[in-house]
């Protein structure tokens, strides 16, 4: 770690590469999808918030093994080759925290709208511009959304083990690395990675925690 070996830089510049890419990716689907479903009123929106609130607890693994099938020569997404690469290490982890994001999303959103409510129905705005102004007005709490979804992200294992396959230089990220090093026993690299690991996790954090602005003098 002191000596920033390169094998160590590459695993972890791989690890947080995948998991803010997927963290981009979902929240491209997830933030708007909360805020639709907090402003649309329609049909099955109940069914679905109660969906996405399920599939909060969706078993990395399950989802490890259907995208899987997906990418694989016989799925219907074969021919892409996408199996056991960095790409579908990506889709599985959107899959798994795209409901985690939308479902907080949700909450926050629903009771801004309830606030906002009346002053934009007076304006009568169009159901797009609502949904913009709520995610702008959110925007705080929506970063804790995303820091949920980051955290369960990065530190996903055996769904990325699946699809990804640990492949060294290539697939390869910390916390396939760990299991690999631990099954080796290789017990100190092992506490090495997870510090790494750790300390990615606390810095984006940190950093999402000052672009936020969220502390303000004495106030938090």
């Amino acid at each position: 770690m002191l000596t920033l070996d390169p094998e160590l830089v590459e695993i972890a510049a791989r690890s947080l590469r995948v998991t803010v890419t997927a963290l981009v990716v979902a929240c491209c689907i997830a933030l708007p999808l909360a805020a639709f479903l907090a402003v649309q009123r329609f049909r099955f929106r109940r069914a679905i918030i109660a969906l996405l609130n399920a599939l909060m607890g969706l078993p990395p693994v399950v989802v490890g093994l259907v995208v899987y099938v997906i990418l694989s020569r016989s799925g219907p997404l074969g021919v892409l080759g996408l199996l056991f690469t960095p790409t579908a290490m990506i889709i599985a982890q959107t899959v798994i925290i795209v409901p985690l994001i939308a479902s907080v999303a949700h909450q926050s959103i629903r009771d801004l709208w309830a606030e906002y409510h009346d002053l934009l129905i007076s304006m009568n705005v169009t159901r797009w511009q609502k949904i913009r102004t709520l995610l702008w007005d959110a925007r705080r709490a929506l970063m804790t959304a995303a820091l949920a979804g980051f955290g369960r992200a990065i530190g996903e294992v055996g769904a990325i083990m699946i699809v990804g396959g640990n492949i060294d230089h290539a697939t390869r990220v910390l916390t396939t690395a760990i299991a690999l090093e631990t099954g080796k026993g290789e017990f100190g690299l092992a506490l090495a990675l997870g510090f790494v690991l750790i300390g990615l996790a606390v810095a984006v954090n940190l950093s999402i925690h000052w672009l936020g602005r969220t502390e303000r003098g004495d106030r938090w």
